[in-house]
């Protein structure tokens, strides 16, 4: 019988939020959103889909993702360093840090701590990898609605 090897960071790891809005604001990319995502926003802010879509997203490669505030790479929905989205916000918001391109390794993980003072912040709990795992798996169960599902 095969044994299963236990990823790196299976004692855990250290985050915390720490509200900085540095993964909201400033280098280009992209927050894709899946039906749910969109669903989810547009009751949140108490438009229909349509309008919500309209005013707030774009096609990118096919794919529906926010808009970034006028003359700024910043999330649309960020204001005062907050997110005015927050309860609602897209899945590919909430499960970062715990993406797979950040947890493939520990040198990933230290790379992605470079942009994001959360992770291995002094003050950060301890997650456990019960929790990475669950956050990764949500993570690719959006990312496989948004891509296979019309």
């Amino acid at each position: 019988m095969e044994t299963v090897e236990e990823p790196w960071f299976s004692s855990g790891l250290r985050f915390k939020c720490t509200g900085c809005g540095k993964c909201c604001t400033g280098s280009p990319g992209y927050v894709f959103l899946s039906e749910d995502d969109t669903e989810r926003l547009a009751r949140h802010f108490g438009m229909e889909i349509e309008a919500f879509q309209k005013k707030y997203t774009r096609l990118v490669d096919g794919q529906s993702a926010l808009l970034d505030r006028p003359g700024s790479g910043d999330c649309v929905f960020l204001k005062d360093k907050q997110c005015t989205a927050y309860e609602a916000r897209p899945v590919q918001c909430s499960t970062f840090p715990w993406w797979i391109q950040n947890l493939r390794n520990p040198e990933d993980w230290d790379e992605a701590a470079v942009r994001c003072e959360g992770i291995n912040h002094p003050d950060a709990p301890l997650v456990h990898s019960i929790h990475i795992h669950e956050q990764c798996l949500t993570y690719l169960d959006n990312l496989i609605q948004q891509n296979f599902n019309s």
